[in-house]
């Protein structure tokens, strides 16, 4: 794809190049017309060229307000409203009118606000996680964030990494990238320095941004950059709906049954008042306004308020939330998959010595392991390569042992071979392979093993030490390297790391135990090591499970293994994937921890997938969270966030839906047996109003411990049965209170208006506080004191209103203090007395039935945002790779 260079700025030789024209040039004709050469820019050019061309960044439609505020009148429960505020208008009522206006002003107001709050929020939070890449500048190499890289930049590309813009290849070795991203192909595509080139994608001596490095090595130099790349093209033209969660199922469920129970109820109430001969228009106004009172108008207001605040307290503790919607996920897992290192151990590798096959220091080991190793030496410190090339170049031994020997070619590492080769010309003029890797790779490569090498690597695992084996074999005049080579080996010894268990992390796997969460560890290592760390942090292991074992095991009986496994060992990036898949077949929510690119697949199969800041590109794109800190304390305490934020959205439903539907039930059944009707549209509409205003605080409210130690999912059938069994508990009161207005009071419509209004709002909104807990409210249970004060202002301001200089505006009458006296005593006593036994009941008898058990997602949900992974940079905003 040519770039077309930028728009407005001086005809500068790296500015007009294109990538199709780069892709056919020399090399090194290329880095001069760049202004660029094999030691890259120099600091200040890459700079002054970073003003000019800006970030390397996506660039999608900015969060515009204007935006959110529209996306706010897709509920049709809104639509509803404006209907009836239309109709009131046209028919002169205009208190109806003024009120219905109130309440979509509020809904609207307050879900724009919060949305667009947290739309900015979410920008601000990805701003946090980084994206580095290996970048050549003065001659030095060193970790840079992708988003200061600019056309003329040598970097340096390895497995694992996301290709950080377009470049053009200036070396390769077995160099293959993942561009299903691009492509949809899902077959890597090799890379060449003098390969075929062709139109747009189809070019092998360039690398484009956004793809995946699956095999090899290269350095290449940056052409294009942000959105003038493919990635960037392609971005700008399709947009991506995310799959919805379980979380958007459940609201979408919820919403269903409330629109079936309000269709019906209002055709019913509408008729029935119509038979009676009840003025159409009041009719059919009275009607929607009970339509109107039985729905929730506030809860994606109260559920964008409680996630977004969410959002919020985890950035706080270093979680960084990519999607709103998955915390309420992260609070359900049940298993957790995770990786050892770095969260159950401490992640700083650090090399204790080489040996040689009888366990005596060697220097030739160390020798052959440095010059057989992936990692260079940069200004800070070694980079690239893997963790224990990292360690080894960095360690002191390195800077002493003597290097009489240069590396000519290397067959790069991968994770199904396990291992590295090098070809090496030696000081003497021989030349000889090194092989270095996981033991039991390398060893079975080997001719002959010494009988005590065994024993040795037995007693460093026991020890729960990461060990590497070296190896070597005579290479003859050979000029170069492949895999193949790999056999015939002699071992020469073992370099021996130790990664020491972190010092919280036994308290972390304690409490995640009591959250309910079954922590598992899979891990690529040795078994024995990991069995050590688990020991010494007290995790129990229930069983192990190893590569090869698993590999012989079809799903049925993988699945029969899990719950009596702790730790998966010497597992492949497609073993981890089907543990995943196996147990998400048993009907668990499951969690996965990892930060490598053979971690990805399984980030993707998992229900939440979760990687940390200092993860490989690639999988901070396919996480749904980022923890800033690999640190299980963190994970455990974003878990307990979620479940707090997903318990207080069920209180405002069960309290919303049980308290309006025996209101409206209540109101409606009064309409067709008192010749008046019970309340005028607008001190319905009016009670909803204040009613919601009231519980506007419960994304505050404190959370009984009870409801955080297990996962909590949408269950319809709770609540279903909780507003079918409270509602017409609160109808019955409500009927008690018809008898004594009518038959001791004497109430005429209007004071039977003014009372009806005052008991109906006044159980309607305290009745949270009983609601809100499964526990005696108050004594064991105190509710947050914001939502205290909120829920008693409205409620005495709702109580006022008939004596108030605005009764009349509202068709109310001032109450006679002996029936306002018989309303406050028997709600205070009797009506919180039945809630209470009737919610002690239910509790203990209306769900012993078993639920049905919840609906699974789509197993390949995931899968489907591999092939278009530029979505979730679009959702990102301006962010890097």
């Amino acid at each position: 794809m040519e770039d077309e260079g930028l728009s407005g700025v001086s005809a500068a030789g790296w500015q007009t190049i294109g990538l199709a024209q780069a892709a056919q040039m020399d090399p090194a004709a290329l880095l001069a017309r760049l202004g660029s050469g094999p030691q890259g820019l120099s600091v200040g050019e890459a700079e002054r060229r970073l003003a000019v061309t800006g970030p390397n960044a996506l660039r999608s439609r900015a969060v515009h307000p204007l935006a959110v505020l529209a996306r706010q009148f897709r509920n049709p429960m809104l639509l509803l409203l404006a209907f009836a505020a239309a109709l009131s208008i046209v028919f002169g009522e205009k208190t109806d009118a003024a009120i219905i206006l109130v309440i979509v002003a509020l809904s609207v107001g307050l879900g724009w606000f919060n949305e667009y709050r947290s739309e900015r929020a979410i920008e601000d939070l990805h701003a946090q996680v980084t994206h580095a890449a290996v970048v050549v500048r003065d001659g030095n190499a060193a970790l840079r964030d992708v988003s200061s890289i600019v056309p003329g930049d040598v970097v340096a590309l390895e497995v694992g990494n996301m290709v950080p813009a377009d470049a053009r290849l200036l070396e390769a070795r077995g160099l293959e990238c993942d561009e299903a991203v691009l492509t949809g192909e899902s077959l890597p595509v090799e890379k060449t320095v003098l390969g075929a080139t062709g139109p747009g994608l189809e070019t092998q001596t360039c690398a484009f941004m956004g793809t995946l490095v699956r095999g090899g090595t290269a350095r290449a130099v940056v052409v294009s950059t942000g959105d003038r790349t493919a990635l960037g093209s392609i971005a700008r033209q399709l947009a991506t709906r995310a799959p919805q969660t379980a979380f958007q199922r459940g609201l979408q469920d919820f919403s269903r049954m409330l629109v079936q129970v309000t269709v019906i109820l209002t055709i019913v109430v509408f008729a029935f008042n119509a038979l009676l001969h009840h003025p159409l228009f009041e009719s059919l106004l009275f009607a929607l306004a009970i339509a109107i009172g039985l729905t929730p108008q506030l809860l994606p207001a109260i559920v964008t308020i409680s996630l977004s605040t969410g959002a919020r307290q985890m950035a706080r503790k270093s979680v960084v939330v990519k999607r709103l919607v998955s915390i309420e996920d992260f609070g359900n897992i049940e298993v957790l998959f995770t990786d050892k290192t770095g969260t159950l151990t401490q992640g700083r590798i650090g090399f204790v010595g080489a040996f040689d096959a009888s366990g005596a220091p060697s220097v030739e080991v160390l020798r052959y392991g440095l010059l057989c190793n992936a990692a260079v030496g940069g200004a800070e410190g070694a980079v690239g390569g893997n963790p224990l090339d990292r360690a080894l170049l960095d360690a002191p031994e390195a800077s002493r042992c003597p290097l009489d020997g240069a590396r000519i070619a290397e067959a790069p590492f991968d994770f199904e071979r396990r291992r590295m080769a090098a070809l090496v010309a030696e000081a003497d003029g021989r030349r000889t392979i090194v092989v270095k890797g996981a033991p039991e790779s390398v060893l079975g490569c080997c001719a002959d093993v010494p009988a005590g090498l065994a024993q040795l690597l037995d007693a460093k695992f026991e020890q729960g030490a990461r060990v590497v084996a070296v190896a070597v074999r005579d290479a003859g005049a050979a000029h170069d390297i492949r895999p193949e080579d790999e056999h015939d080996l002699k071992v020469l010894g073992l370099l021996v790391f130790a990664d020491p268990p972190k010092p919280d992390a036994a308290e972390s796997l304690r409490r995640l135990r009591g959250l309910g969460v079954d922590v598992k560890v899979v891990t690529g290592d040795n078994e024995r090591v990991a069995e050590k760390v688990c020991h010494d942090l007290g995790l129990d292991v229930a069983g192990v499970l190893v590569g090869d074992q698993l590999a012989a095991l079809d799903d049925q009986q993988l699945r029969d293994r899990l719950a009596s496994t702790t730790i998966f060992a010497r597992i492949t990036p497609g073993q981890k994937s089907r543990i995943i898949r196996a147990q998400r077949a048993l009907g668990a929510d499951v969690g996965f921890l990892g930060d490598g690119v053979n971690d990805v697949v399984a980030l993707h199969d998992a229900d939440v997938g979760i990687s940390v800041d200092t993860a490989s590109e690639v999988a901070k794109d396919a996480a749904d969270i980022v923890l800033l800190d690999k640190d299980l304390g963190i994970l455990a305490d974003g878990i307990v966030e979620g479940r707090r934020i997903f318990a207080n959205t069920i209180k405002y439903v069960l309290m919303g839906t049980s308290s309006n539907f025996g209101n409206m039930v209540s109101t409606s059944v009064a309409s067709l047996i008192v010749p008046f009707l019970p309340m005028l549209p607008s001190q319905i509409l009016l009670n909803n109003l204040l009613y919601d205003v009231s519980e506007m605080t419960i994304p505050t409210d404190n959370v009984d411990p009870e409801m955080l130690q297990r996962p909590a999912r949408w269950d319809m059938r709770l609540i279903r049965r909780f507003m079918l069994f409270f509602g017409p508990i609160n109808s019955l009161f409500d009927f008690a209170i018809f008898g004594i207005m009518l038959w001791i009071f004497h109430s005429g419509p209007t004071l039977f208006r003014s009372g009806f209004f005052v008991e109906n709002f006044l159980t309607q909104t305290l009745v949270i506080f009983a609601i809100r807990t499964r526990r005696v409210p108050f004594w064991r249970s105190k509710p947050s004191l914001p939502l205290t004060a909120t829920t008693l202002a409205v409620g005495i301001a709702g109580a006022a209103l008939p004596f108030s200089p605005f009764a009349s505006l509202f068709g109310f009458t001032r109450l006679p203090l002996a029936l306002f006296s018989v309303l406050m005593v028997l709600i205070i006593t009797t009506y919180f007395a039945l809630v209470e036994f009737g919610k002690s009941w239910f509790y203990r008898h209306a769900l012993a039935a078993p639920a049905p058990p919840p609906a699974r997602r789509h197993p390949h949900h995931r899968l489907r945002r591999v092939a278009s992974r530029f979505a979730w940079h679009r959702r990102k905003g301006l962010h890097a790779i």
